[in-house]
């Protein structure tokens, strides 16, 4: 093709002005909010902690269970519920304390475990929620559920959910960016799959952009050896006007979502790479953020560009932490979890307070569900392992509108039903969702004759935790 633009109706000039066009005939595309009401939040950077950390371990204390070591969970507390494959066939479920010491933190006197000494330090600016459950019992479908609202797979990601009801911050940046990191010790890492930031039944242009540490930050994002900008630039013109076209005739929503595709790729080839060069942060941040944040792909250094992220308007970050799965050597395998995380929890928590940003940003921190409080195999005094358990779990929230020093809801002495304040992952993500200042009853798209939803037909908003 040539280097020139062969259609001349459709030259640079004109493709602006039809982006023009379409930013009147459709603000979402390129608005900075389109919300339902005044939000808390501009943004949420949400630390997904996959593979399911143990509550018991970090958040929810319960030293009773140290008297109950080695004793069989008795049936009442454990009732009907449904096990997976990997203990329903144990002869005893014995009880298993943790081994690791808590101590109150801040004016507020909040539970945290000694293997979190950083975060500890913001007790009050956290809310923790120690009761929020879910149906899933295995990790694909819990996270699926998280992620979506539904635990089987095809439905829009939270993150497209945000980049449809309020568009962009950034015309530069997509709206919705994921971020995977790399555990520093060996772990049972469970697999994450893209469905998990895709657009689902939305159009194409909301589905989130994987961001990596490989050499393009972005697959794809370089010119190949040959191409130059101007020629990319004659080459999506043309496409654009062949694409136009189309539209025209069919008026198919995916093909301008095709076109918008395209010339965020262009744009993105600009800024993408001044984003994702960490060499510019100064020597203080490095040691802020801990040992592991000069190597790439570490969740330290993706906390740094999840700062940098959503210094730049981005409106989702979901930054992935996998190697949370402990059915075995918990006590060792949490504790290497915690050298990874905490430190630059922490540091993100305060360099987006020192920079008058946690105001309007919300922090979210948790996994799909929780761990049982009795030992999967063989129990030790120093070892033992922790099978999932869905019936409650601990996350916590900080930041823009969130009750900071808070702890909401409160589960038994074995941290294995919830008895105050249950929070559903339907309501956990209603409440998300308005404090960006969107009903989530009201963020709605058709699709195959219904409207549908995040929150699927369920959902309370959790008016306790709001500040």
């Amino acid at each position: 093709m040539s280097t020139e633009s062969s259609l001349a109706p459709f030259s640079r000039r004109n493709w602006l002005k039809s982006l023009a066009l379409a930013s009147l005939a459709n603000p979402k595309l390129f608005a900075s909010s389109a919300a339902h009401f005044a939000p808390r939040a501009k943004r949420i950077i949400w630390l997904t902690q996959a593979g399911a950390p143990s509550q018991l371990d970090l958040f929810d204390y319960k030293p009773g269970l140290a008297a109950q070591f080695d004793k069989d969970l008795p049936n009442s507390v454990r009732g009907e519920q449904r096990l997976t494959g990997m203990t329903a066939g144990q002869k005893r479920f014995p009880i298993a304390p943790s081994v690791f010491k808590f101590a109150q933190h801040g004016q507020s006197g909040m539970w945290l475990s000694e293997l979190l000494p950083h975060t500890s330090k913001f007790a009050d600016e956290i809310c923790l929620i120690r009761s929020l459950h879910t149906e899933a019992i295995n990790h694909d479908p819990a996270m699926t559920l998280l992620q979506t609202g539904h635990q089987i797979g095809g439905r829009p990601a939270f993150g497209a959910w945000v980049s449809y009801g309020l568009g962009s911050h950034n015309a530069d940046l997509p709206a919705f960016v994921a971020l995977i990191s790399r555990p520093s010790g060996p772990t049972n890492a469970q697999p994450l799959h893209e469905r998990m930031w895709g657009s689902g039944f939305l159009p194409s242009k909301y589905q989130g952009v994987r961001m990596s540490s490989g050499k393009d930050p972005v697959l794809f994002l370089s010119n190949p050896p040959g191409i130059t900008t101007e020629r990319r630039r004659a080459m999506l013109d043309d496409v654009a006007a062949l694409n136009q076209l189309k539209l025209a005739d069919y008026h198919d929503p995916e093909t301008q979502a095709r076109i918008d595709q395209y010339e965020m790729a262009f744009r993105m080839q600009s800024a993408v790479p001044d984003l994702a060069d960490l060499s510019k942060e100064p020597a203080d941040i490095y040691e802020r953020y801990g040992p592991e944040s000069k190597k790439p792909g570490t969740y330290a250094a993706n906390c740094i560009l999840a700062r940098r992220l959503a210094e730049r308007g981005v409106r989702f970050i979901q930054l992935y932490h996998r190697g949370w799965d402990q059915h075995n050597n918990l006590p060792s395998g949490i504790k290497s979890q915690c050298h990874d995380t905490d430190q630059p929890t922490a540091a993100l928590l305060a360099e987006l307070k020192e920079r008058g940003m946690l105001d309007d940003t919300l922090v979210i921190w948790g996994g799909e569900f929780g761990r049982t409080v009795y030992s999967q195999g063989v129990l030790t005094r120093d070892n033992h392992g922790r099978d999932h358990h869905p019936r409650c779990y601990s996350v916590w929230m900080a930041g823009a509108g969130v009750k900071g020093g808070h702890v909401h809801g409160e589960t038994d002495d074995f941290s294995y039903n919830i008895v105050k304040d249950p929070v559903h992952i339907h309501d956990l993500n209603a409440t998300a969702l308005h404090l960006l200042g969107l009903d989530h009853t009201r963020l709605t798209y058709r699709f195959q004759g219904r409207d549908y939803r995040l929150t699927d037909i369920h959902g309370e908003l959790v008016k306790g935790v709001l500040a």
